[in-house]
């Protein structure tokens, strides 16, 4: 099976599940992809828990839902499909009028064949979300009365993450964060899990000069625990992250910069996207939407930055039933996936050097100055001299190359023989 069908299978398995920020959901999701990923470790925090300015809400847990009519037949059924009850929905056993019910009602006129995806998180409400046509015939009859059933709990328990580290020969690291908390959303919500789990299998396949840490986690609150248990020490290690969401259909390919724009990781993400498949949408942090907002957030600043197949909030499907398999394909996710792959490759190959002496090198005493100096071969000089105006230790050779103007493949060639000549070294 190629990368793209495996990717397919593994969204098949994972789509169906009805998660939340908490339960039994975001649970199964972790317990299915610790079988591809080994080393995940499940975190827990307790409802109540402080971090920064947030709570860990209580969790929730949900078993069955309904409206049904005065024959008992059910018109809305949560079991049908998990997008139907508004996420974090009370419960509820009662027989109300149309009236009554229709204040509980969630449709989108301008998609009449479209379930919405609503939450409520942290104001405790209930309801019910429909399609358009559902709605039409549920007002159809307004003068009847409903039966509204929600066998929920809402109770002091536990929000659920997992972290995966990866280690390498150094202690520099890049993040990879993706989210676990949406219902059935697939390229929102499995695209992101499913290309970590398959990131991890790639980096384990061969030893590796960085680490890698992969984090799954219930949107928003999920990372903001994590950062507030975590943060010093991602601080002190990440050299880049990327955001792992929406990226298993085949329309487009999306990049969102981090707030400033001006990380290795929007560096790389651009050299990626650039290369193989030049045609990407570029979005500032103005219109963000993942948790790059915390991750990004004043005082947090962590280089990180999103890449995307379709971005969130910009495909018609986003945030409804319609965002189903379909929508996405073993072909778009495999895209997705060599996108992040080749991020891999280029943080792993990735050089930046520093000179060993002040002021210009006395190139001749190190057999790197022509004997005669004759036009031509002033050339070779001059470069390598370019190159040693730059090799500061701030730059890579992606960097230099965009400077000088020097190639890649010749570029390294400079930077062996500087090497070889004590004159550069690989920081």
């Amino acid at each position: 099976m190629n990368t793209g069908n495996k990717l397919y299978s593994k969204a098949k398995e994972l789509y169906p599940i009805c998660r939340s920020l908490t339960g039994r959901g975001v649970e199964d999701t972790l317990s299915i992809l610790k079988r591809d990923i080994p080393e995940m470790i499940i975190q827990k925090a307790p409802t109540g828990a402080k971090a920064f300015d947030w709570k860990v809400p209580e969790e929730w847990e949900i078993n069955d839902a309904f409206i049904a009519d005065e024959s008992g037949k059910r018109v809305v059924d949560f079991k049908a499909h998990n997008l139907h009850i508004m996420g974090y929905s009370e419960p509820v056993d009662k027989v109300i009028t149309f009236e009554e019910l229709d204040k509980h009602l969630y449709s989108l006129p301008d998609q009449p064949d479209a379930i919405p995806y609503v939450t409520s998180y942290y104001k405790k409400h209930w309801g019910f979300c429909v399609t358009e046509k559902q709605r039409d015939i549920l007002r159809a009859g307004s003068d009847k009365k409903y039966h509204v059933f929600i066998e929920s709990r809402l109770f002091n328990g536990y929000l659920t993450y997992g972290e995966c580290f990866i280690k390498g020969e150094t202690d520099r690291e890049v993040l990879f964060s993706t989210y676990i908390c949406h219902p059935s959303m697939a390229n929102n919500e499995i695209s992101g899990p499913v290309l970590a789990a398959a990131l991890a299998e790639y980096i384990r396949s061969a030893p590796r000069r960085l680490s890698y840490r992969f984090l799954f986690l219930p949107e928003t609150i999920g990372a903001v625990v994590y950062l507030s248990r975590n943060l010093d020490k991602l601080k002190r290690n990440v050299i880049a992250g990327f955001m792992l969401t929406c990226l298993g259909d085949g329309r487009a390919y999306s990049y969102l910069a981090s707030r400033y724009g001006n990380t290795l990781a929007d560096k790389v993400a651009k050299h990626a996207l650039k290369y193989t498949t030049p045609g990407y949408i570029s979005y500032s942090f103005l219109e963000r939407g993942s948790d790059e907002r915390q991750f990004c957030s004043p005082g947090v600043d962590l280089p990180v930055c999103s890449i995307m197949r379709s971005k969130y909030c910009e495909y018609p499907e986003y945030h409804t039933s319609l965002d189903d398999m379909s929508l996405i394909s073993p072909e778009g996710l495999e895209g997705g996936y060599n996108v992040m792959r080749r991020c891999v490759d280029i943080l792993e190959n990735r050089k930046v050097y520093k000179n060993t002496v002040l002021c210009e090198p006395q190139m001749g005493n190190r057999g790197l100055y022509p004997a005669i100096s004759i036009r031509n071969n002033g050339l070779s000089v001059r470069n390598m001299m370019n190159v040693l105006a730059y090799t500061d230790g701030t730059n890579d050779l992606e960097d230099i190359s965009d400077i000088t103007g020097i190639p890649a493949a010749e570029l390294t060639e400079i930077t062996d023989k500087l090497e070889d000549a004590g004159l550069i070294y690989l920081l």
